[in-house]
């Protein structure tokens, strides 16, 4: 039986994802757009992984840390991906860029094992899956929205 404290949390929960939704479709709109999502995901983390005071101040150094590297390595396989002189590479070019963009993307998996080991002296074995869980639910959050505003 859920308690009196449990539906409460829900309650807040479901309140907060509403609120960060609505903070999503209206920062693509505006000027500080960018800053705004990133509040909404750090809202939505929070709220998802229930840390704790102690918890807290480690996790979000960890994390800024890591998500810095993640994006920059999310930006360079998009670049390498929609650089517009690829059509008039000969095949060994061609075949050293894609070269390249799997050699990043192994970066990408090998920075998640690194940093795997860094959460988990920080947050429990649960709350890294729920992380993990919470960052891809935000991301397709993200897109239908976008793709809702788009049409």
């Amino acid at each position: 039986m859920v308690n009196f404290t449990t539906m409460r949390h829900l309650w807040i929960g479901w309140l907060l994802s509403l609120i960060l939704i609505t903070q999503i479709a209206h920062a693509q709109n505006e000027l500080n757009g960018r800053q705004k999502i990133e509040s909404a995901k750090i809202g939505m983390i929070t709220n998802r992984l229930n840390l704790t005071t102690e918890q807290a101040p480690q996790f979000w150094a960890v994390y800024n840390e890591y998500n810095a590297k993640k994006q920059e390595l999310n930006r360079r396989i998009r670049q390498l991906n929609n650089e517009p002189s690829r059509s008039n590479l000969n095949n060994n070019q061609l075949l050293d860029g894609l070269r390249e963009v799997n050699a990043t993307k192994q970066k990408l998996a090998d920075l998640d094992d690194e940093y795997m080991s860094r959460f988990l002296k920080v947050i429990s074995p649960a709350q890294l899956a729920e992380l993990y869980k919470t960052e891809q639910v935000f991301n397709k959050m993200l897109l239908n929205r976008l793709n809702n505003q788009n049409n």
